[in-house]
């Protein structure tokens, strides 16, 4: 008789996600960037980073752009929250908003840019690994793409890099924010240089979706 051998093979395990509390630890003994209490945990903006924050659609074109041009060096993070990007720049950058789209011409226009300073609060996405690791503090195996939290929250497009100065490499008003460890261009794009690329992303994905509503409204209506 033969008999059938049933392989040991593991079930399925859920994914392991830190909790509430461990969000929060990571932040605040990892990053050094203070939270609030509540559910979800959130992170207090104007102390560590500012936020600009716009259409994902925008943010994404002008990510891009700044790639290919060369200006995005190693990066800087960047979240998404459903169908907004926030980009974190250097505290007081928010400040400074209005008077650079004056500066470079974009003042007349209303743009979906949104800068969220000192006072403001930002979801926190889920650590970009999990916070309970047994290699040290902040040290355990990155989350699978997707796991970053439940459906619909905040997660990270490019997390900031724990144990090498998040503030660093923040993009400032400062030339010093363009030259990283590797010479010019390895480090963050100037302030001024990602206000303006956004800004014009921001402005033609509002055009493209004008002139499609345009279209739509002049073209007669089809019958099956």
């Amino acid at each position: 008789m033969v008999r059938a051998v049933t392989p040991a093979v593991p079930l399925p395990r859920r994914p392991l996600t830190p909790g509430d509390d461990d969000v929060r630890l990571w932040y605040e003994d990892v990053l050094g960037w203070p939270t609030v209490p509540g559910e979800p945990p959130r992170l207090v903006v104007g102390v560590r980073f500012d936020v600009l924050d716009v259409p994902a659609e925008a943010g994404c074109a002008a990510l891009e752009r700044l790639g290919r041009s060369g200006a995005l060096g190693r990066g800087f993070p960047v979240a998404l929250y459903g169908g907004r990007m926030r980009l974190l720049v250097a505290a007081g950058s928010a400040e400074e908003l209005p008077g650079l789209l004056e500066w470079l011409d974009w003042g007349a226009l209303e743009l979906d840019l949104v800068a969220v300073g000192t006072g403001g609060l930002m979801e926190a996405p889920c650590p970009p690994v999990a916070a309970s690791g047994s290699d040290g503090p902040g040290a355990a195996r990155p989350l699978p793409p997707g796991r970053g939290g439940s459906q619909g929250a905040a997660v990270w497009l490019r997390p900031p890099e724990p144990g090498s100065g998040a503030g660093a490499s923040l993009p400032t008003l400062s030339a010093m924010g363009t030259r990283g460890a590797r010479g010019d261009g390895a480090g963050p794009p100037d302030l001024v240089r990602l206000v303006d690329t956004v800004a014009t992303q921001v402005h033609r994905a509002r055009l493209r979706r004008a002139g499609a509503a345009a279209g739509a409204v002049g073209q007669p209506l089809a019958f099956s």
